[in-house]
């Protein structure tokens, strides 16, 4: 795969004076669309792995125990989610309903899905329960599911304003939610940043945990038959990629607007990573290459790299095994990093880090100093959709 073009940030950074022994970070200018990867530690003196070569338009790397990110390019990027968007429906919905709970579909319920979406096949007449309900959203991706939740849940109109409130406890600024399921809408969008912290509040949810990581479950085809579905996330299955180790979910999507988007994550050696990896360039298999390239970096670089920022840790109390604020390495809410030494930026202001190894261009983080992932506030009114 093509890499990152770095040449023009390299002569860049030559002329800021940038250099492997940089004792501290330093503020740049707002980048641009073509703006370098980031990350944090020096090649070679802290043994830090260089970055995969990567053509996604967006991506992050962040360590789910403690929040840190560990890596990202383009992490406030707003871009169409697809139904990766699905995990915030989850986060939000998902603890109003008991599992064993039964739902005789209506026809209201399957009213205003959007032609084209992905379905599980859910018929108006059916009793379902919530845990097959959300087994067609986590597996199948069922845009169907999530308009029968939505539809228990108080309706469409009353799940997306809940879906934006708690995108908004959790200071994922990003995000402007139009419909529950992701599907292409003006002005939907998301990023990079605000998708993991989505995976990275839900997987607290031990249900949320146990659906992502689900391979193939049974669903009711009517008549009193079922048939057997299976998780289109491919890492998860190995259909057609390689299944990754120690995977455990989260939520892949793909509309023609948004094409490939994924969060993943994965467990190995006791420890968790979190990777948002937004529309590859190349292949639809790409998205899980992507992933598991970064993966494989993160397992490798996270006891080496300097975090580049912190996740906002997700509030407690909101069901599973959540911890207490601060643990997450960041108070409830957090909209951005440590800040950089030049002090707050501008209103509207966004200031990544720059990025080590392969392709990305470098820049050496001695004496560990952070580089700020801020973020830009949030605009009234609706945002416009970036393609």
């Amino acid at each position: 795969m093509p890499g990152t073009t770095s040449s023009p940030q390299f002569s860049r950074r030559a002329a800021l004076g940038i250099g492997f022994g940089a004792a501290t970070a330093l503020a740049l200018p707002a980048p641009r669309a073509s703006a370098a990867p980031v990350a944090s530690g020096a090649p070679g003196t802290a043994g830090v792995p260089r970055l995969p070569r990567l053509d996604a338009r967006a991506w992050l790397v962040a360590d789910h125990d403690s929040g840190k990110v560990l890596a990202a390019s383009g992490a406030h990027r707003a871009l169409p989610p697809a139904s990766t968007l699905k995990m915030l429906f989850a986060d939000t919905v998902l603890p109003r309903f008991g599992a064993d709970e039964k739902h005789r579909v209506t026809a209201a319920d399957l009213a205003g899905i959007p032609a084209g979406s992905s379905l599980v096949g859910i018929q108006a007449g059916t009793t379902y329960t919530v845990r097959q309900l959300w087994q067609g959203v986590f597996l199948r991706s069922g845009n169907d599911a999530v308009h029968v939740l939505a539809s228990m849940n108080g309706g469409v109109a009353k799940t997306v304003r809940e879906m934006q409130r708690r995108a908004e406890e959790l200071g994922a600024n990003d995000t402007h939610v139009v419909s529950p399921d992701g599907f292409d809408h003006p002005g939907q969008v998301s990023s990079a940043y605000d998708l993991t912290l989505f995976a990275h509040a839900g997987l607290r949810n031990d249900d949320f945990r146990a659906y992502c990581a689900t391979k193939t479950a049974d669903f009711p085809a009517g008549g009193g038959k079922t048939f057997q579905m299976q998780n289109t996330d491919r890492l998860l299955t190995g259909q057609g990629v390689t299944p990754y180790e120690g995977l455990i979910g989260v939520k892949n999507g793909y509309t023609s607007h948004a094409g490939n988007t994924f969060t993943g994550a994965a467990t190995r050696g006791g420890r968790t990573l979190l990777v948002t990896v937004l529309r590859p360039k190349s292949g639809y298999e790409a998205v899980y290459e992507e992933t598991a390239a970064l993966l494989d970096w993160g397992f490798r670089a996270v006891d080496r790299v300097t975090p580049v920022g912190t996740l906002g840790a997700p509030p407690t109390g909101r069901g599973g095994a959540s911890k207490p604020g601060g643990e997450q390495g960041a108070p409830a809410g957090s909209t951005r990093a440590a800040a950089s030494p030049s002090g707050p930026a501008p209103s509207g202001e966004r200031k990544e880090a720059l990025a080590l190894g392969g392709s990305a261009a470098v820049a050496a983080l001695a004496g560990g100093g952070l580089l700020a992932l801020r973020r830009r506030a949030r605009p009234s009114g609706r945002r416009r959709r970036k393609a």
